[in-house]
């Protein structure tokens, strides 16, 4: 791999992130420094946590932030789930993204088991 660009993981992250910021711009004004801003952070952090990973050239490095980007990607599935419960998206929004979630999830986990070999 030359860059963090072509890691699959990175790029169906990097999806979820550009979903979420578009889902982000139907809240409700009041939210713009609550669920808005934590949603922004926390996707963000999950592809520059792999990023940033992939950067470190170390193995262990590497997973450590992948494991970062995890917590960071279980964050933004917490906040979702904030957001139906305060009527701001609906059931099927919200299982809509938690498929995306577990397929980043998934792909999360099979990149760090990936690097332990």
């Amino acid at each position: 791999m030359k860059s963090f660009e072509d890691l699959e993981v990175w790029k169906q992250c990097r999806d979820y992130r550009i979903s979420i910021n578009d889902l982000l711009k139907q809240f409700p004004s009041d939210e713009k420094f609550r669920l808005v801003d934590q949603l922004k952070r926390c996707s963000r952090s999950v592809t520059a946590n792999i990023a940033e990973g992939h950067g470190r050239y170390h193995y262990g490095d590497n997973i450590k932030f992948c494991r970062n980007a995890r917590g960071s990607l279980n964050e933004t599935l917490d906040h979702l789930i904030c957001a139906h419960d305060e009527n701001i998206i609906t059931q099927d929004k919200l299982n809509e993204f938690r498929l995306s979630y577990e397929n980043c999830f998934r792909l999360l986990n099979g990149y760090i088991a990936y690097l332990k070999t």
